[in-house]
């Protein structure tokens, strides 16, 4: 469903360390929400528990979920990391959207 690039992953590992969470057993959720520039925008945080309607997918040892709602906008997502000098954090490479405004933070279909 969603992949985790190795930069991604070594990064949701130092942020979930330092938030006092456990990389190996809580979460990252994903999702989408209506606004942005183009439509619709990404959402990112870290979690420790479960909701009815998410559903759990792992990759590259990270455990991701994602409500229901967003699994058609998200299929086939990878997440990244970029740092650095330009770098913008957590980056969706989402192959399903048509559109993406300039900071990558929102997206259309």
């Amino acid at each position: 469903m969603i992949k985790v690039s190795d930069e991604a992953k070594k990064k949701a590992v130092q942020l979930m360390t330092e938030e006092g969470l456990d990389p190996l057993e809580d979460y990252i959720r994903v999702g989408v929400k209506s606004g942005g520039c183009s439509g619709l925008e990404y959402v990112l945080k870290f979690d420790a528990e479960r909701q009815e309607n998410d559903q759990v997918f792992e990759d590259n040892g990270i455990k991701v979920i994602i409500e229901k709602k967003s699994m058609l906008y998200l299929a086939g997502t990878v997440l990244e990391y970029s740092g650095g000098l330009n770098g913008k954090g957590f980056v969706f490479n989402n192959p399903n959207a048509n559109r993406t405004c300039g900071c990558g933070e929102s997206f259309s279909l």
